[in-house]
């Protein structure tokens, strides 16, 4: 929706048309016939006429002068019928601002699903190390009537719009606002124009009028009309000064009449019933020359994207993975680095141990020489007191006690000096195996030198791949823009396997709306329900949707008005 601000000047003779093709031009817009610039007079909303002066309609006194320019006609189908992307940017802003003003009643789940798709359009494809907690707190996407009807925090909410934003990867912004509209297109009130009536019993009542035709509604139930006059159903409608007139096709059925409250009412009332029977007449005829080449860009346009997209994707695909081969490449160059640490470690303290072994097993080797030379001594001892002559009984005593003291001593001394020659013997065996440690700790630090000297050149010639990527210029060159008939029947086989699988995730969708209607159930707050939403519920319950419903009426109007 843009502003349109109009400073009066007397000299300036525009018309109505030079002011919305002034507008028209700046925004690129070629889908013109949707459009309109819509002011407000005495409560009352109305519309630039096209053929009149600016400064000829009743438009307000103060200045600047503001109109807005709005969607004034709808679409029956929006991906067949909008064919420039800013037509359906336009559309998008308008009907969201609708859905989150509440104009448009919109159900719980089905708001959940739109604002997914909003997030897809203004964010781009889910990346959770840059769409974290917290990413949608001052968004304003779901309507305040779904916020109120349940006890659910924001983070709730977030949650759940965040689940189905991440299914929506790979859409662009465009492909996003579409599917948007495709289903915002079938809420009951979507571009529905409604006015306060009267009809000739005086009972009060809602007239809409919308793309597919005229609908008599109930004032407290703008969801299903009681009744329906289709376009194509129609023969004539006028009014005089408050009283209007629809005229069916079938003269079997009576004409119906109603008032209004202003006689401006009834003279946008018409306006609507021309520009909509126009533009539904318009819709079962042949494509004008213009629209034809339209669409013809648009599809071309839509080809060469759908192209740029598959070779960014490409590129995408073959930077990442050439990242991935670097981040490889760099955490295995860190192992080897850490291994060789590890290994410089594990030498060093083989070779402090082979020292310390060394020296224990010198100074035990030198104890057991001293124990030795100790038994020697004590041996010679021995046999020296042996040799002595003892003289009486009580020397001889003396001499056997020490004789026995001195054999117990020598062979203390001959076990202690066994034990200590083992002990030698196991150190330098221990000696040994210390020094083939330090062999073998040493041989590895070299193998792992010589592979990181290989790892370093391999690391860097990936590390320079992503920003070089010669292929992709291959691709750039051999791309032609020139569309061919094989180009365009791809296409069209693409477009057809495309509505093939809408149709299979539009009942996956429906099963997921389903699913979030019924998970969120648990914590409606029932006195917080709107009429609409008991109403909607009934619907739904009875299977009733916008399309069946209009039929069901429009079929059922002869008996209503007989």
């Amino acid at each position: 929706m843009d502003l349109v601000e109009w400073k009066q000047n007397p000299q300036v003779k525009w018309k109505g048309k030079d002011l919305f093709d002034l507008v028209c031009r700046t925004l690129g817009l070629r889908e013109t016939w949707f459009f309109g610039l819509q002011y407000t007079i005495k409560d009352t909303v109305a519309w630039l006429k096209m053929d009149k002066k600016v400064l000829d309609h009743d438009v307000p006194t103060e200045e600047p002068v503001t109109f807005h320019f709005l969607a004034k006609f709808y679409p029956e189908n929006a991906e067949e019928e909008l064919v420039q992307e800013i037509t359906q940017h336009l559309f998008f802003l308008q009907v969201k601002k609708q859905i989150l003003d509440e104009k448009i009643y919109c159900p719980p789940e089905a708001s959940v699903l739109l604002a997914s798709y909003a997030v897809q359009a203004k964010y781009g494809d889910y990346d959770p190390n840059v769409h974290k907690r917290g990413f949608l707190a001052q968004e304003e996407l779901l309507p305040k009537r779904v916020i109120n009807l349940y006890q659910m925090t924001p983070e709730m909410w977030e949650e759940r719009i965040t689940a189905w934003y991440a299914e929506h990867r790979g859409r662009a912004r465009d492909e996003a606002e579409m599917e948007y509209l495709k289903i915002a297109q079938d809420l009951e009130m979507y571009g529905v124009n409604y006015f306060a009536i009267r009809n000739k019993k005086g009972t009060e009542l809602l007239l809409g009028v919308d793309a597919l035709g005229l609908h008599i509604y109930d004032p407290d139930n703008r969801l299903t009309p009681k009744i329906s006059f289709p376009w194509n159903e129609i023969r004539n409608i006028s009014y005089s000064d408050k009283e209007f007139t629809i005229k069916p096709l079938d003269k079997k059925i009576d004409v119906f009449k109603f008032n209004s409250s202003k006689l401006r009412v009834n003279k946008l009332i018409l306006q609507l019933c021309i520009g909509n029977h126009d533009l539904f007449m318009r819709r079962r005829k042949a494509d004008s020359l213009e629209v034809q080449q339209m669409k013809a860009q648009a599809r071309e346009e839509k080809a060469r994207k759908q192209m740029e997209r598959q070779r960014l994707a490409r590129e995408k695909q073959m930077r990442e993975e050439a990242e991935r081969t670097r981040d490889e490449l760099e955490r295995r160059l860190m192992q080897l680095k850490e291994e060789a640490t590890m290994a410089n470690e594990a030498l060093m303290r083989s070779e402090e141990t082979a020292d310390l072994l060394a020296e224990k097993a010198q100074i035990t080797e030198e104890e057991a020489k001293l124990l030795a030379q100790k038994a020697a001594e004590a041996e010679q001892e021995m046999q020296r007191i042996k040799a002595t002559a003892i003289r009486t009984e009580e020397e001889k005593r003396l001499m056997e006690q020490k004789v026995l003291e001195a054999e117990m001593l020598a062979l203390k001394m001959a076990e202690e000096s066994e034990r200590r020659a083992k002990e030698a013997d196991q150190l330098k065996q221990d000696l040994q195996e210390a020094r083939e440690s330090e062999r073998r700790a040493k041989q590895k630090l070299l193998e792992i030198t010589s592979k990181s000297s290989y790892t370093q050149p391999m690391n860097s010639s990936t590390t320079a791949l992503p920003t070089d990527l010669p292929s992709f210029n291959l691709i750039s060159e051999s791309l032609s823009f020139d569309f061919k008939d094989t180009d365009m029947k791809r296409l069209s086989m693409e477009i057809e396997k495309e509505k093939v699988e809408y149709m299979e995730k539009s009942k996956h969708l429906q099963e997921q709306l389903n699913e979030l209607k019924t998970e969120i159930e648990a914590l409606k707050l029932k006195e917080r329900e709107t009429a609409l939403d008991i109403l909607h519920n009934e619907n739904a319950s009875r299977g009733n949707s916008k399309h069946n419903t209009i039929k069901k009426v429009s079929e059922g109007s002869s008996l209503y008005l007989a």
